[in-house]
């Protein structure tokens, strides 16, 4: 029998994911949420809504799904999906745990528990050594990986290239395994050059079939974080698909797997030997590039799979048609060295479904007016595109990821569209370590456009300065109207562009030396700006004195610069004027000085934590701490004043 109601244990993109296929099944969807969540999408999109202490609250979660009245638990990915101990607590409840035996997610969930096993089912694995059996200490075999055998996401992974590396590298490893998983037992193997990152898709359920639905390139990585990925991958010939797919349909079975999961492959760049890595017992966050490219819904599937039915195909029913590529886009920002970003969502635009050739598909679980916080991971949506070929597919992803603006929250999408159409990446010349390599050619470049600033004063130089037509800075003046000029403070700096004129009917700027004629027009959330006689949409959005400009997937923020103000910003103020500015949104975590302490330059003096990211703030130079208006505990905001330095006794 089919549920009636499914609580959905996550939030953002894939809660609203999850919900949307319960929703075309005629299924109730239960959300759970926590307080700093109490408006966020996902909530607001769900039949029910319960709120909980914490996501990761495994008593709280049941609690919720039982009051509810939902027979069965989608846990998502992240949070209790890999918890072998929530699918046992679920079962005891009597709830159906949409996802594998504990018994699965046990043995998948430690490294060296899994290379064995599928090993012995006869699967490649990369050759290595183990704790507690063997001495790490004695490799010799470089260049070597160690990772920790409890963890993933890349955490606590260290590259070692010769012997001498290794004891330090051993020893920083097992510190970070024990700080962030709770268990310092390390394994360590061959690392493989120019390596490529590429999973198959495999689904299983109870009645002992399991099939494949082909690969998915994962090549495109910071940190071994995943940025891009797509499918099919362009490396993989029809030969290797076949090979690697029996290879995972094989590790599947070799724990009795059920459900959705994926079979993760390193893979050698130049010969194509493909090893295993390790499995997620799991849906994916890539999973919508698989579901593109064979017109499947793997999480209606997970579904059926969980209530008991048989898969509605075989392996030879499998057909992939096409090219799909996925970009995820985050509260980050690539200039700031991809620290966390956050705010308020001002306004929001979305590409939709049919945006230029092919197919585009937006998961998201953001909303106009939610505010994106510290308190979790900083992904906020993926934007999919599919074409019939691959190079299609990267164009209309690049358009799509153009049509994208979130004013309000810094993102990393101008990084996106700088990777998509790098020269490496539209040739499919693909491996782990080639993000990093091309990181300079993909950050965003500093300063704000001349047409931009000057968007941004006519758009100030449009808005009414109070009720008595005297003060309106049309620059009236007997003879001929004078120029005004605006001094707009963005975190690039303080940018002085004269206007004069009435934008709206005829104004003129001064915009690289030369006079420019000008118009603006707004509606609909927007301002169109016509410099030289040529028109520039942007997304426009006010929050308090700030001006936000969206356009090309790029957004900039401009408050009015007064000259003297205290606490400019780090764009416009030297280091040398000694004000400190948190570089993302988070939490106080440490004050290390007190008012009055004689610093130096590059002393730490406060420490801001978000997403589990620690940041050091520094004196920017010698001096005195003249101000300190933070305390540890008390959350701030990107760009708060954390101190302020002077050269002089306070």
């Amino acid at each position: 029998m089919f549920f009636d109601r499914v609580l959905i244990a996550n939030r953002g993109e894939i809660a609203v994911r999850v919900a949307r296929t319960l929703r075309a099944l005629g299924v109730e969807s239960v959300a759970v949420f926590t307080p700093p969540d109490a408006g966020a999408r996902h909530v607001r999109e769900a039949d029910i809504a319960l709120e909980v202490s914490k996501y990761l609250d495994i008593e709280a979660i049941v609690a919720a799904a039982l009051a509810s009245g939902a027979q069965a638990v989608h846990p998502g990915y992240g949070f209790l999906a890999e918890n072998a101990a929530f699918a046992r607590r679920c079962a005891e409840a009597g709830l159906v745990f949409v996802g594998p035996s504990p018994e699965a997610i046990d043995a998948m969930g430690d490294k060296i528990r899994a290379k064995a096993t599928v090993s012995a089912a006869g699967v490649p694995v990369v050759p290595g050594g183990a704790e507690p059996g063997d001495a790490l200490t004695e490799w010799a075999d470089f260049p070597a990986l160690i990772k920790p055998s409890a963890g993933g996401g890349g955490k606590g992974m260290v590259l070692v290239r010769s012997a001498a590396e290794l004891p330090d590298a051993l020893e920083s490893a097992r510190r970070t395994a024990r700080a962030a998983f709770g268990d310092g037992t390390l394994l360590i193997e061959r690392y493989v050059e120019n390596p490529r990152h590429i999973e198959i898709q495999v689904l299983a359920d109870t009645h002992g079939n399991v099939v494949h639905l082909g690969e998915r390139e994962c090549s495109l990585q910071r940190r071994h974080q995943k940025i891009i990925e797509e499918a099919p991958s362009p490396f993989v010939t029809p030969e290797t698909r076949a090979s690697m797919g029996t290879a995972a349909v094989e590790a599947a079975r070799a724990v009795g797997y059920v459900g959705a999961g994926t079979v993760e492959f390193i893979v050698d760049g130049t010969t194509g030997a493909y090893h295993f890595m390790e499995m997620n017992t799991r849906l994916q966050v890539e999973h919508p590039v698989t579901e593109l490219v064979t017109g499947l819904d793997l999480v209606e599937l997970q579904l059926r799979v969980a209530a008991g039915e048989p898969l509605p195909f075989a392996q030879e029913d499998v057909r992939l048609d096409g090219h799909a590529v996925e970009a995820r886009v985050y509260a980050e920002d690539p200039a700031r060295g991809f620290l966390p970003s956050g705010g308020r969502v001002l306004a929001l635009r979305e590409p939709a479904d049919g945006d230029g050739p092919g197919r585009v598909r937006v998961d998201s679980g953001l909303a106009e007016g939610g505010t994106v916080g510290s308190d979790y991971d900083p992904m906020l949506s993926k934007v999919i595109a599919w074409a019939p070929d691959r190079a299609s597919a990267l164009r209309s992803l690049d358009r799509a990821l153009a049509r994208t603006a979130v004013l309000g929250v810094v993102t990393n999408v101008p990084f996106l569209r700088a990777l998509v159409r790098h020269p490496a990446v539209e040739a499919g010349e693909l491996d782990t370590g080639l993000v990093e390599r091309a990181l300079p050619e993909l950050l965003p470049q500093a300063g704000v456009p001349g047409e931009v600033a000057a968007a941004a004063a006519l758009a100030f130089h449009t808005l009414p300065q109070g009720p008595d037509p005297w003060q309106v800075t049309d620059g009236w003046r007997i003879g001929e109207r004078a120029w005004t000029t605006w001094r707009l403070e963005s975190r690039d700096g303080v940018h002085a562009v004269p206007v004069r004129g009435l934008p709206d009917r005829s104004a003129e700027v001064l915009l690289d030396g030369e006079t420019v004629p000008a118009r603006v027009t707004t509606g609909g959330g927007e301002l169109a700006v016509t410099l030289g006689g040529r028109t520039t949409r942007y997304l426009t959005a006010r929050h308090g004195d700030t001006l936000w400009l969206g356009r090309d997937g790029e957004s900039w923020a401009f408050t009015r610069h007064l000259i003297g103000d205290p606490g400019d910003r780090p764009g416009a103020a030297a280091a040398g004027d000694g004000v400190v500015r948190s570089p993302m949104p988070g939490t106080v975590l440490l004050v290390k000085v007190q008012t009055g302490d004689r610093v130096s330059e590059g002393q730490p003096l406060v420490v801001v934590e978000a997403m589990k990211m620690e940041h050091t703030v520094t004196a920017p130079r010698d001096g005195v701490v003249a101000e300190l208006p933070v305390q540890p505990g008390r959350p701030v905001d990107m760009d708060a004043v954390l101190a302020v330095v002077t050269g002089e006794e306070a």
